[in-house]
């Protein structure tokens, strides 16, 4: 261990580094000598008190001088091997003095042997009188030095300490929250203070923990809290379950502080690998993945790097928030070339110089502007490339604006997929994944029709060598066009913070997983399926919109209102679950489905093609997206009104709620018990 404290070193050295270890030589030898002369001390004084009570102290200068080197040098000899004077004791822990206690019981016992063997021995209970009081000497300067630097240092740093300390509530008394209160309370630039630990553990209630008491968790703790100097709760409870987690901040958020967690924050092992690994503990704040509140979505990922290795791949929308995310995944699995298409440049040349600075030379990157609808350029595209893999995201997805402009929804959805599958089994690409949607379960919107025709267009090629595949999930936390952008905006502006109707519930899924589904299906994928995730239990947008705005540090409906403004057009009350098990056939991953339906034939779909065709022809003049719509219940049976799916949803609402309502409650008393 090297101390490198540079405002200690010699300004004059030309060598730093050697003016470091001579430091910390200096400080070991410095500490050895104090050690020395406290020994023997002690060593003198308790043989003196022995001569003193009867016992022979005739023993002889010689023999006394010999006794008294060896049991010093046993000792001593143990600590130096062990590494005990290699510790900066002012930042020493519990483990730093339990050395001392081993070093000086081994090299004691060895001492107490060698002086009875040598007829040295000044008596079997003085001697081991001098090792325990020698060890307690020792272990008491250590301890008095750390707690004299630490108020020291505390009042050096006095007038760089925070002029007013937010007070802070532990939830978790164990070993890390202790660990965390221990920081706050020695740190003197610290901008927190400890008021209180809140556990369930009867044990430790009632007790007081450097200086903090600990209160029971439940709802007269709670009550207490408002009235104490608290303005934020730190959860400090390792391996904290999901639903845990959403208890624990449903409950501390009604105290009106802000809520933390102190945990680990994931980082990426190295470069090109995908693995993630916790580094050291820090205070965070909740993150939109957060607010899932479930357990993300583990894909196995060890198969997917033998899959795409070697491989050349495209991503259609490749400057997209999945389509980016994807392009990320597939650039750490050493792709022979990764294939960028997208209309819009700037999301184009953004993910671009994104992956160049990561991987420069090692990732063989190409980009193209094109747009899906234009068949020539994607032949062209798909001549000069021949990619292996085709990843489909490019898409229109906004409901509604695509209410509004219906004809872009199928030119861009609808016959840029067409188009693209084309391509794809032209020039003989081996997978073609489709980025679908759970819109288009059983839509009523432009949007999600489109969708699912985009999906029949992929069904209906079983007969083809290209294995063709779909991937269908619900709302993306962070996505372009997700709800998200649009609370942190209007937070950020003061709010009001706008939900369409407060009866709304979405499945949520963070990009991350989204991109990874996407992937796992391009391995899966074989002959026309559609994938469907098992998301959990949807999200309340109303209570999305609280917790971000609790999140932000402000008080829901006191200083950022939610305003209800009705249903966009187009728009559902929920959206259809996307697992219903029994309708869907099992992979080997248990959260991943075959949804089992029947496809249409190719002629079936290319029929329903030219009717979207001739609605567009018809459509190009006009503003109104009416020939759209009826073409679109004409090619998609389940296209459905809003209005009489929203009657639907309201009349079966009291009893979803209620449900919900009981499983909620449910859980909570688990956690308050």
């Amino acid at each position: 261990m090297l101390l490198m404290n540079r405002d200690n070193i010699n300004k004059n050295s030309k060598h730093p580094i050697v003016s470091g270890r001579i430091l910390l030589v200096g400080r070991k030898w410095r500490i050895f000598m104090i050690d020395a002369l406290c020994y023997f001390a002690v060593f003198f004084t308790m043989y003196g008190i022995s001569s003193i009570r009867g016992n022979d102290g005739s023993m002889g200068v010689k023999k006394l001088l010999i006794c008294a080197l060896l049991m010093w040098g046993f000792p001593f000899a143990t600590r130096l091997i062990i590494g005990s004077y290699n510790f900066v004791w002012r930042y020493a822990n519990y483990s730093a003095y339990l050395r001392i206690v081993f070093a000086d019981a081994i090299g004691g016992a060895a001492a107490l042997l060698v002086t009875k063997l040598t007829g040295c021995s000044i008596g079997f209970w003085c001697s081991v009188s001098v090792i325990s009081v020698s060890c307690v000497a020792t272990l008491s300067s250590r301890f008095l030095y750390q707690f004299i630097y630490r108020n020291s240092n505390v009042r050096e740093h006095e007038e760089e300490a925070p002029s007013h300390k937010i007070g802070v509530a532990i939830v978790g008394a164990g070993r890390v929250g202790a660990l965390l209160a221990d920081e706050l309370l020695c740190n003197p630039k610290s901008h927190y203070t400890p008021v209180c630990f809140v556990d369930k553990n009867s044990d430790k209630i009632g007790s007081v923990i450097n200086g903090v008491p600990v209160y029971e968790e439940g709802r007269e703790t709670i009550n207490r809290m408002k009235n104490l100097p608290i303005q934020e709760v730190f959860i400090a409870i390792p391996d904290i379950s999901n639903e845990t987690a959403k208890l624990l901040y449903d409950m501390y958020s009604t105290t009106g502080c802000k809520v933390k967690f102190y945990d680990f924050p994931l980082i990426e092992v190295g470069e090109g690998n995908a693995d993630v690994v916790p580094e050291k503990r820090v205070l965070r704040e909740f993150k939109i993945e957060d607010l899932l509140f479930r357990k993300s979505i583990d894909i196995e990922k060890t198969h997917m790097a033998d899959f795409y290795s070697g491989k050349t791949v495209l991503v259609t929308g490749g400057g997209g928030s999945i389509g980016s995310e994807i392009c990320r995944q597939i650039a750490k699995l050493k792709p022979k070339k990764l294939i960028i298409l997208d209309i819009y440049e700037n999301n184009a040349y953004n993910i671009q110089q994104e992956l160049i600075r990561k991987y420069g030379k090692a990732l063989d990157l190409s980009v193209e502007i094109a747009s899906v609808r234009d068949r020539a350029r994607l032949d062209s595209i798909f001549a000069e490339y021949r990619p292996d893999i085709v990843f489909h995201a490019a898409a229109h997805k906004h409901v509604p604006l695509m209410e509004h402009s219906g004809c872009e929804a199928i030119k861009n959805n609808v016959l840029g997929t067409y188009n693209t599958a084309d391509m794809a089994e032209k020039y003989g690409t081996a997978k073609f994944i489709l980025i679908s949607t759970d819109k288009a379960v059983n839509p009523t919107n432009i949007m999600g029709a489109s969708k699912r025709m985009c999906e029949m267009i992929v069904q209906c090629r079983t007969d083809s060598k290209t294995a063709f595949a779909a991937v269908r999930f619900g709302n993306v936390l962070g996505s372009n066009g997700s709800v998200i952008p649009l609370f942190k905006s209007q937070i950020a502006a003061g709010g009001p913070v706008t939900v369409t109707d407060k009866r709304i519930i979405r499945y949520f899924m963070t990009i991350p997983e989204a991109s990874q589904l996407v992937m796992e299906a391009g391995v899966k994928a074989s002959r026309g399926e559609l994938f469907v995730l098992d998301m959990g239990a949807p999200v309340k947008i109303l209570n999305l919109a609280e917790s971000m705005i609790r999140i932000s540090g402000f008080t829901p409906y006191v200083d950022i209102d939610i305003k209800e403004i009705g249903l966009r057009p187009g728009e559902k009350l929920y959206e259809e679950l996307l697992i219903k098990t029994e309708n869907l056939s099992k992979t080997d991953n248990k959260l991943i489905f075959i949804e089992k339906d029947a496809p249409l034939s190719r002629d079936e779909v290319e029929g329903k093609i030219e009717i979207l065709r001739r609605a567009v022809d018809e459509s190009k003049n006009v503003i109104s997206s009416e020939k759209i719509k009826a073409a679109l219940k004409a090619t998609v049976p389940t296209y459905r009104d809003p209005d009489e799916v929203n009657l639907e949803a309201e009349k079966s609402e009291e009893m979803m709620l209620a449900e919900h309502e009981q499983h909620e409650k449910t859980l909570a008393l688990s956690v308050m018990r």
